[in-house]
């Protein structure tokens, strides 16, 4: 029997439920064993003749789910365990122990039925035969799921005008840029109907255009076929475009499974207020109504607490000259940097994002 203090973000989800979550991870842990050895020639000898080793735990007692339909975004520090995670839920990876369920499928076992379920795109791994068109690739995969002919030319136009492909199909992929390869990358995974998708880092070095594109593209590709998507992304803007749902990790460990909304308020104890100044207004005079954190006249940005910050706000109002104001979170790159350093949240957060 689990102990009863374990936290909620570790605890077996109860899934005897008429709809089993898409995505179901039950305390997956993944220790690797790791070769030491001293520097030089000695120590090259004594890691031949006596080796040791050393545990390394790149994922511990992580569980969460997912429900059909869901965007839910995976963050984490480099080296938190992210990709390990993903590749565990994908059957690439072995955990050292715990169990999950994909699909309704273990990962595992589950076999060529299972990977028609699902989609993993890694955005620093390229499937794109580099000197020939996407289009060859497309028809690669195509033979690779045994996709029927009128279904995958249904689902090839699909992807073609959903991203926007007609002129790229032809080009060889090495005449692409990194968004358009980006692009028949996604297409490529999706040609046979995954309803489950694993995105790493799907705009990874793209523009501002092209991840906008992306972003756009993920919309409309969930709410068409109901897919359900867990991504990972250090582009906080596709977090909060795509995901009102947040899983943390670091050091292996699950630290927040819940809202984003929720987590905004939990770890941003403070609001900024934005301010258009009038003319003569100086940094000085905005000193006793908080933390100026910028000044530029004519804009300026005030620190304050959540609870004073429309009493603030007033108070800016009734006694300098301002032409606009408006009252904001801290950006969400902050929130989530102060997220990573709050040992906290492992204790105290439960699966709804609200705290106890």
């Amino acid at each position: 029997m689990l102990p009863l203090a374990l936290p909620a973000a570790q605890r077996p989800y109860d899934i005897s439920g008429s709809m089993p979550p898409a995505i179901l991870a039950q305390r997956l842990s993944k220790t690797y064993r790791v070769k030491v050895r001293q520097p030089g020639l000695r120590g090259a000898a004594e890691a031949l003749l006596r080796p040791r080793y050393r545990d390394v735990r790149a994922v511990q007692d992580v569980s969460f789910a997912i429900d059909r339909g869901e965007i839910v975004a995976f963050l984490g520090p480099n080296g938190a365990g992210k990709t390990t995670t993903l590749k565990m839920l994908t059957g690439l990876l072995y955990p050292s122990s715990g169990e999950a369920r994909v699909a309704g499928y273990d990962p595992w076992t589950g076999g060529a039925a299972f990977k028609r379920r699902i989609a993993l795109v890694l955005g620093n791994k390229q499937q794109l035969l580099w000197d020939l068109p996407p289009e060859e690739t497309f028809q690669l995969n195509q033979a690779i799921y045994a996709i029927p002919r009128a279904a995958y030319r249904e689902r090839r136009d699909e992807l073609v005008e959903l991203l926007a492909l007609g002129e790229l199909l032809d080009k060889p992929v090495r005449q692409l840029s990194l968004g358009e390869r980006m692009k028949c990358e996604l297409a490529a995974s999706l040609l046979h109907g995954p309803e489950i998708l694993f995105l790493d880092e799907p705009t990874l070095g793209l523009d501002v255009t092209a991840q906008e594109t992306i972003r756009g593209f993920l919309h409309a590709y969930r709410s068409r076929h109901d897919a359900t998507i867990l991504l990972t992304s250090h582009y906080m803007a596709d977090v909060t475009a795509l995901a009102s749902r947040v899983l943390i990790i670091n050091h292996g460990t699950l630290l927040y499974d819940g809202a984003l909304a929720a987590l905004v308020a939990r770890i941003a104890r403070t609001k900024r207020i934005e301010v258009v100044l009038g003319d003569g207004v100086t940094r000085e005079q905005l000193a006793p109504f908080g933390e100026v954190r910028a000044y530029r006249f004519p804009n300026a940005t005030i620190e304050v607490s959540r609870e004073d910050a429309t009493a603030v706000s007033a108070r800016l109002l009734a006694t300098i000259p301002v032409a606009d104001l408006s009252i904001e979170d801290p950006p969400i790159e902050e929130v989530i940097r102060r997220a990573f350093a709050e040992p906290e949240l492992a204790a105290l957060v439960h699966s709804d994002g609200v705290a106890p």
